[in-house]
């Protein structure tokens, strides 16, 4: 069986989700099942350098794995021949420079999101990647949850017949640091960092409202910052500056109304972190990063107001649970493999930089609307 060895300097791998999603879950699962399978019985095989700035934290990383390669040196990893991919999961206010360095070196770019925080930089780099020829992808991960496949899944069936509105609730609370540690770092509530949960989940609500109901047009939006102080991972109170939540309504193309909150400060009351409600003519469902819950036009309580006794059914009882029917992997590791066969195979992958810009065009757009008071159109995006 062949064997295409594709190597992968992966910057940033030491953080949480560097660690976790992309290098745990991902390319050391890939590499655990025997590389990606591909059609002709051959398979990719991922190799992956480790970057950072810790010299202990990667030499401990590369141990626990038993990886042989790791580098404080960017340019060294640019100037390596056996890495074809240059992989960035660090902070996003550090990614720009290096992903443009990478480019330069000739290397195809696989990043995280956001590309960048601002949309002129994430321009600027979709078109040097496609001046360049290289191919360049963007993570979207959210696409491949269980929940939203599922969700999916119905769309492309027309159980909705037609979709009205959908409505998104995301968040968790975040501890403030002081009675007990946050679960977030500290920059993520400096906006002089790139913090702001604008900028961090407006990107992933474009490619889902894109990818699964219709182009997002126009979007009204107002931000809070509703705990001004919190305490660092050191035990120092600062100051937050950036929003810890945002409540939007986007108009998509085709007339569909999405209103999202997102909030770093609501206690959760809900099956998961994230819930989205789709309302169509036909049918409506609730779906989450793992579940999906239908309720049919046929099988539709009649809901009646009455402020005066209490509800006589139990609403809930009403929706059923839509079937796995498949196995379901890692949302990460799934987008890597469609990567690598893009890379090694020139398999289609539409989810560029590009389609990364407009999550970033969308979080630009959320901050001017809260900071104008109205409502702001998009504009195609082109290279």
């Amino acid at each position: 069986m062949a064997r295409q060895t594709i190597g992968i300097i992966m910057n940033g791998v030491t953080g949480r989700m560097g660690t976790n999603q992309h290098l745990a879950r991902s390319i050391m699962a890939i590499r655990e099942q025997g590389g990606v399978p591909l059609g002709d019985g051959g398979v990719i095989w991922p190799e992956p350098l480790l970057l950072g700035r810790n010299p202990q934290k990667l030499a401990a990383l590369a141990e626990r794995f038993g990886l042989p390669r790791w580098s404080t040196d960017l340019d060294a990893c640019l100037g390596d021949p056996a890495a074809q991919i240059y992989f960035d999961a660090q902070v996003t206010s550090a990614r720009a420079e290096p992903t443009r360095r990478a480019i330069d070196a000739g290397k195809h770019v696989y990043v995280e999101k956001p590309l960048a925080d601002d949309l002129e930089t994430c321009l600027e780099l979709a078109r040097l990647a496609a001046k360049a020829g290289l191919k360049n992808g963007i993570v979207q991960d959210k696409l491949f949850l269980p929940g939203m496949r599922k969700l999916k899944r119905l769309i492309d069936a027309g159980f909705f017949g037609r979709i009205l509105s959908v409505r998104g609730e995301f968040g968790y609370w975040v501890f403030e640091g002081d009675w007990q540690p946050a679960q977030r770092p500290s920059w993520n509530y400096r906006k002089e960092d790139g913090g702001g949960i604008i900028l961090d989940m407006f990107p992933h609500w474009r490619y889902l409202l894109d990818n699964l109901f219709g182009t997002v047009r126009r979007v009204g939006c107002v931000g809070a910052t509703h705990i001004p102080r919190r305490v660092d991972e050191h035990g120092e109170p600062y100051a937050a500056t950036a929003e810890d939540a945002a409540y939007a309504a986007f108009e998509l193309e085709g007339g569909i109304i999405a209103h999202f909150a997102s909030s770093w400060c609501v206690r959760v009351y809900r099956d998961e972190l994230l819930s989205l409600q789709v309302d169509g003519t036909e049918g409506s469902a609730v779906a989450g990063l793992w579940q999906c819950k239908v309720q049919h036009r046929a099988g539709t309580v009649r809901a009646v107001w009455d402020p005066d006794r209490p509800a006589p059914v139990a609403y809930r009882d009403g929706w059923q649970d839509v079937p796995d029917n498949q196995q379901f992997d890692n949302a990460f590791k799934v987008q890597w493999e469609r990567f690598l066969r893009h890379v090694g195979c020139g398999d289609p992958f539409p989810w560029s930089f590009l389609e990364g810009a407009k999550g970033v065009q969308l979080a630009e757009a959320g901050l001017r609307s809260w900071r104008e008071g109205r409502r702001i159109e998009l504009s195609d995006l082109t290279l």
